[in-house]
């Protein structure tokens, strides 16, 4: 297949003030497309800030819970291609606020769809899942044909908008695919209560790194970088028929307990510090790790990082950008 030429496309990305949302706009705005997002909330600094995007992408106020705003969006700007990132991300708050969760979970997601499904324009949408929408399961590691048992509030809305994503393009034919995406980390993450950037953080400001869970559950963690070949690739290969309409995991395949994440993190500052271990994570799933054959197989993609060269990165990054 011709590679998509991305110079010149209008693309929009949802959720490009976040973390993984403002890597996929750099990329974009890097390789010349017309990057367009929508922003709820004026904040001080976002990650348009810390990537240094404010200049270099189209910035439209609104709320993705509001259809109206969806629809300006891809007409304004002729969208042609969506990756729809934005979500509220982090488990905690959002098993906290499961109303907020799904209005901007699901209600954004189904808003985002309608307005492609109704655009001359769009040519493609990636849609961003999770892995927890995999919820547990008895058999790991998760393939795309595992059940969605999703059963908590965050989880739960990732399912619900694979879903509502699924009916659209069986429906409608509208040309989408689904990402569902290990645990990603990297520079710019500014989530403190995930557990690397904290971690990091907390070490180089001289405080003891705390550890919610008891350390023993294990997950799939991918570098930024890997995630956002990840989702481009998946875009490049959309109109293929063996790729449109479905969900593709991506991840490493090689699970690492917290604990010794931890342990690779203080090894790469050239610390060693205990741990205040909390054994408090609630509603959070002893095992998460994927299994990423049929990405490798279908879309001959696999990751470039190990985690031992994401976290020298990630180190890097904090130590230039984090200072007290």
């Amino acid at each position: 297949m011709a590679q998509m030429n991305w110079k010149g496309m209008n693309v929009l990305v949802t959720g490009a003030d976040g973390f993984i949302g403002s890597h996929i706009a750099k990329a974009l705005a890097e390789k010349g497309a017309h990057v367009t997002t929508i922003i709820r909330d004026i904040k001080k600094t976002s990650n348009l800030d810390v990537l240094q995007l404010r200049n270099k992408v189209n910035i439209l106020h609104g709320d993705l819970v509001n259809l109206h705003d969806c629809e300006r969006a891809v007409n304004e700007y002729d969208i042609e291609f969506v990756f729809h990132i934005a979500a509220q991300a982090i488990v905690g708050p959002a098993n906290r606020s499961p109303l907020s969760t799904f209005e901007s979970n699901i209600k954004g997601t189904w808003n985002i769809l309608e307005a492609c499904r109704l655009s001359k324009t769009v040519k493609g949408i990636v849609i961003a899942s999770s892995d927890k929408a995999y919820g547990q399961q008895k058999k790991l590691p998760y393939t795309e044909e595992s059940p969605l048992n999703g059963y908590y509030p965050y989880d739960a809305s990732k399912a619900c908008a694979e879903i509502l994503a699924r009916s659209y393009y069986m429906a409608y034919s509208l040309p989408l695919a689904i990402t569902r995406n290990a645990n990603t980390y990297g520079p710019g993450d500014m989530n403190f209560s995930r557990i690397i950037p904290d971690v990091i953080t907390a070490i180089l400001r001289g405080g003891q790194p705390v550890i919610r869970s008891d350390g023993t559950p294990e997950r799939d963690y991918m570098y930024i970088k890997d995630a956002v070949s990840a989702y481009l690739t998946l875009a490049e290969n959309i109109q293929r028929k063996d790729v449109v309409g479905q969900a593709f995991n991506f991840g490493t395949g090689k699970p690492v307990k917290v604990i010794d994440l931890y342990t690779k993190i203080i090894k790469i500052m050239g610390k060693n510090i205990k741990p205040k271990i909390l054994g408090q994570a609630k509603n959070e799933i002893d095992r998460q790790y994927l299994s990423i054959e049929k990405a490798k197989r279908v879309l001959k993609w696999k990751p470039k990082y190990d985690l031992d060269a994401g976290l020298k990165e990630t180190v890097a990054w904090y130590r230039s950008n984090c200072r007290k």
